[in-house]
């Protein structure tokens, strides 16, 4: 009976890893650990936001440098943001199962604030008026919605 056990775990093992392989490998998984943009519109449902990006003032900045960690500073962290990201792109492209109106993720959109102060932290401590965000962190994001993608 133990043989057996054993043997129905490892089958579900490999059913589960099997299936994770196709996923990612027909959603060309490792194009997510690029720097090219065009990976993120090989999935027809992001050709808006490309086509938006393309139009903005950021368009020469890689989707990676404000969308994930900064790769050679953070390595496990930016690793870690582009498997989370990748799997549930790879996943929602093969099920053909993402919404018609993609919205970012609360943790994706923080991170992409902290990317914002990264590059533009110095320009915005010279410039803040502590009258807008008074007690409160600098939500980039809530007036310049439209500089990484235009609208």
């Amino acid at each position: 009976m133990r043989g057996f056990l054993v043997l129905i775990g490892a089958g579900l093992v490999g059913v589960t890893v099997g299936i994770m392989g196709f996923t990612f490998g027909y959603a060309n998984g490792f194009a997510y650990f690029a720097d090219d943009p065009a990976t993120c519109k090989q999935c027809h449902s992001m050709n808006k936001q490309y086509d938006a990006w393309a139009k903005g003032s950021h368009k020469t900045v890689a989707c990676q440098e404000c969308h994930s960690p900064e790769k050679h500073s953070q390595p496990v962290q930016w690793l870690l943001s582009e498997a989370d990201n990748g799997f549930w792109h790879s996943l929602k492209f093969t099920t053909g199962a993402y919404p018609t109106n993609i919205k970012i993720r609360d943790h994706n959109k923080e991170l992409v604030r902290e990317n914002c102060l990264n590059c533009h932290g110095n320009l915005v401590s010279q410039i803040e008026q502590p009258s807008l965000h008074s007690n409160a962190q600098i939500d980039c994001l809530r007036c310049h919605n439209e500089v990484g993608h235009k609208r």
